[in-house]
């Protein structure tokens, strides 16, 4: 199990951060697509689709956990993540240079760094990433451009099909994954800036997503959408 050498200091800056007035700037000045989702809904496969096109920038998020191997592939520097030390990412911190951050079971400290928005707006692309709710929270605070979209499976019965197709899992690892997913559709549909998109077609969710980043939006999908999380929502209640 990781350690952090520099837990106390983390928490610490933490608890009261704040981007600099510099990071603050860029990342107004940046769009952004944040794709927040229930486990299993399909968000990576939709990231990967989008990043065929020559439209959108994957934004990787630093870490300061070690590297790991995953089916016999070491994981690479600038794929999964930006592997960092604690004293770099400590003291970018203390700079207010992350977007957002947060210390992950007391054993590591991830976050998006404002240098990766930076990297897409100077390359004239559309920064996209996988964010959770209290991020998406954070930088709507921010940015008058960052777009979060929420995806969905088609329905509750759909969503339990997929999670049984992934492998076995234990009792415990299933109500943690449920109790998570409760919390983030009450968070999303607590707030009216969410795009809620369906993923039952993987070209039309595809479609669906660039056209939110462009600013196209069908608000009969996004109802539809909020209809399917009110639903999934309540079947877990």
């Amino acid at each position: 199990m990781n350690t952090l050498k520099h837990a106390a200091q983390f928490k610490d800056v933490l608890k009261n951060y704040k981007m600099s007035d510099q990071s603050i700037q860029i990342l107004n000045q940046t769009e952004f697509v944040m794709l927040s989702a229930v486990s299993s809904s399909g968000r990576n496969t939709i990231i990967r689709e989008l990043l065929k096109s020559d439209d959108f920038y994957y934004i990787v998020s630093d870490t300061t956990r070690p590297m790991r191997v995953n089916d016999g592939v070491k994981e690479q520097n600038g794929v999964e993540y930006w592997f960092r030390s604690e004293e770099e990412v400590l003291e970018d911190l203390k700079q207010g240079k992350f977007v957002e951050a947060a210390l992950i079971h007391d054993q590591q400290v991830s976050g998006v760094s404002i240098r990766e928005l930076s990297t897409a707006q100077q390359k004239g692309k559309i920064a996209i990433s996988d964010i959770d709710v209290q991020g998406v929270h954070t930088i709507m605070q921010h940015s008058s451009l960052a777009v979060p979209v929420f995806v969905l499976p088609p329905n509750y019965e759909e969503w339990m099909r997929r999670w049984k197709k992934r492998g076995t899992i234990s009792d415990q690892e299933f109500t943690n994954r449920k109790q998570s997913a409760r919390q983030e559709l009450s968070v999303a549909l607590s707030e009216d800036y969410y795009h809620f998109i369906i993923n039952d077609d993987l070209e039309e969710v595809v479609k669906g997503v660039c056209q939110i980043a462009k600013g196209i939006v069908s608000k009969q999908h996004d109802q539809e959408g909020r209809l399917v999380a009110e639903n999934i929502l309540q079947r877990l209640s």
